[in-house]
């Protein structure tokens, strides 16, 4: 198996707060990993040390390519338009510009607007072209699709997916957790510095348990309860409701979702 990289007893520390705790995992070349945790567990620091952004105490950092860089908010110019930061980007990493990506992410419809004047969406697709400039193998985003409408979401996760295909290796940080389950091949879970689940999103929802909801309604009111095993907890709720002589009006059974799944390992109750 290929890696594009290797983190190895990472450990990084503010003062005498430890956040990054030897911290071992590694991403594969040309899957879309997520990097995820609760304010607070150490997603930031982890993904700005990878990033060369921040130095850490100790461990090992091993990165297999070029990296581009789409971080949550860009401090361009008030007043730049985005071929004049393109063209800067492009100069600064010496490459030439690839304007059938620009034509793709629709930065060629954008010429004449200055950048206080974008939306968030065109700013996000600018930011994410700044990222790509360089043709990195390796593209970390951060938020990518926050404050995007659901036109805009949908848009840059194709584009997203479109990248994978290319072969690149995707870092993505967010806290939509339908996004992730709808672009990621593996996450990481951070609490408290340390990982608390690496593996995919079938043997996450495995590790906790299906997490059904049941809503019966009855002529009394609502009956609710959440469970793993769904078929002998329905039995048992129904035996039970028809021996007290209760008649049942309808019932509703909900999968636990990602998001539950995600708060339940990353605040410790799923170990």
């Amino acid at each position: 198996m290929s890696y594009a990289i290797q983190i190895e007893r990472l450990t990084k520390s503010y003062g005498d707060h430890t956040v990054l705790k030897s911290l071992n995992f590694n991403v594969v070349k040309g899957e879309i990993f997520a990097l995820l945790g609760v304010n607070g567990a150490g997603k930031t620091t982890a993904l700005e040390c990878i990033e060369g952004l921040r130095k850490y105490d100790s461990g090992s950092i091993v990165v297999n390519g070029r990296m581009g860089i789409q971080l949550q908010s860009a401090s361009l110019p008030a007043y730049i338009k985005p071929m004049e930061a393109v063209r800067l980007f492009a100069k600064w990493n010496k490459t030439q510009i690839d304007y059938s990506m620009l034509a793709a992410l629709g930065i060629d419809e954008l010429t004449k607007k200055l950048y206080t004047n974008m939306s968030t969406g065109q700013k996000r697709r600018l930011h994410l072209a700044l990222a790509l400039i360089s043709d990195p193998d390796i593209v970390f985003l951060d938020e990518p699709t926050a404050g995007l409408d659901v036109e805009g979401r949908i848009s840059l996760h194709d584009q997203i997916r479109k990248l994978k295909e290319q072969g690149k290796t995707i870092i993505l940080a967010s806290h939509d957790m339908a996004e992730v389950e709808s672009l990621c091949d593996r996450i990481a879970i951070l609490n408290d510095g340390n990982i608390v689940f690496l593996g995919t999103i079938a043997e996450l929802t495995s590790k906790i348990g299906k997490c059904y909801t049941i809503h019966i309604k009855t002529e009394q009111g609502n009956e609710i309860c959440d469970c793993d095993n769904i078929g002998d907890t329905m039995l048992d709720l129904l035996e039970d409701l028809k021996y007290r002589g209760i008649a049942v009006l309808d019932i509703k059974i909900d999968r636990g979702t990602l998001e539950q799944h995600f708060i339940d390992i990353a605040r410790g109750n799923g170990e």
